[in-house]
């Protein structure tokens, strides 16, 4: 998923994020199946991306459905002009941090640019590398061309999210975080491509996929023709779900975008905390007597 651009693991009982609620009710962990179900009684799905513990525990006590820890760390926390530098190590150093959360939210991985691209069976290699470190499913962008690989990596049972539209490890191909499927064909980016897309990578066994980056209309006719979840980036509210990435959604990030919302202004917020503490050193005020040792 794009920003700064146009565009569980096991029982946790004793550990805090076991407590977590969705307002003053616990909750059960979101698993595949209760996705399926949500979908099925229209319920809509939420999805935040995170890259550490401390966030993953937070966006779980707000009462997120799916934490995914995305290659958008490249951007947001490495500072890199698109995801493509992101590797595979660095993927499954997140996904561990994420997942000793214990979250209630599944935790779904993503698979970076040259992890699953070369065959089916690097694909597979990879997906299982990122489920020992944690996640409950990977996600893989692109549609037609990867059905075989989404096949693969769900013969062996791990679980698969799709992307399609607007696939930001295709940004050279794309020519930039562009909006896919404004024309009509059957070329890469048209819609009636994006159409054969979301078909394929249901076939293919995905449990779900994220819409990103296309017009409503024809997210909303997606989300019509296919059976599995719909998960909306820049797709319009006729999804089955939305998600944002972590910094837009907390107002953290340096740009503002027509895709995204700012839930609050923790950039603000930061800025002017750490100007409070550098005045309260210059002038002595810190640490007072409260906070030192006797």
């Amino acid at each position: 998923m794009t920003t700064s651009s146009p565009l569980s693991s096991g029982p946790t009982s004793g550990n805090a994020a076991a407590d977590a609620t969705s307002g003053d009710h616990p909750r059960a962990r979101i698993t595949v199946p209760a996705l399926a179900t949500m979908r099925a009684e229209r319920r809509r799905i939420s999805m935040v991306t995170a890259y550490d513990v401390t966030f993953a525990r937070l966006v779980d006590r707000g009462g997120v459905d799916i934490i995914l820890v995305g290659d958008s760390v490249g951007m947001v926390v490495q500072g890199e002009a698109n995801t493509i530098p992101v590797d595979l190590d660095e993927m499954e150093y997140h996904v561990r941090l994420v997942a000793r959360a214990g979250t209630h939210a599944m935790v779904v991985g993503d698979l970076p640019f040259g992890s699953y691209q070369v065959s089916p069976q690097q694909a597979v290699e990879s997906s299982v590398r990122l489920m020992k470190a944690g996640a409950q499913a990977v996600k893989l962008e692109g549609g037609v061309a990867m059905a075989e690989t989404i096949a693969a990596i769900t013969r062996v049972d791990i679980p698969v999210m799709g992307h399609i539209g607007l696939t930001p490890q295709s940004y050279h191909r794309m020519g930039g975080h562009r909006v896919q499927g404004r024309k009509n064909g059957f070329e890469a980016g048209s819609r009636e491509r994006l159409l054969e897309d979301a078909h394929a990578v249901e076939q293919a066994g995905a449990f779900s996929v994220v819409l990103e980056g296309i017009p409503l209309d024809l997210a909303a006719d997606i989300t019509q023709k296919l059976s599995i979840p719909t998960i909306g980036i820049g797709a319009g509210n006729h999804c089955d779900g939305q998600v944002l990435v972590l910094h837009d959604l907390l107002g953290l990030s340096d740009h503002t975008f027509k895709f995204a919302k700012a839930y609050a202004d923790l950039r603000g917020v930061v800025v002017a905390a750490t100007q409070q503490y550098v005045a309260d050193v210059r002038d002595g005020a810190w640490p007072d007597d409260a906070h030192s040792f006797h």
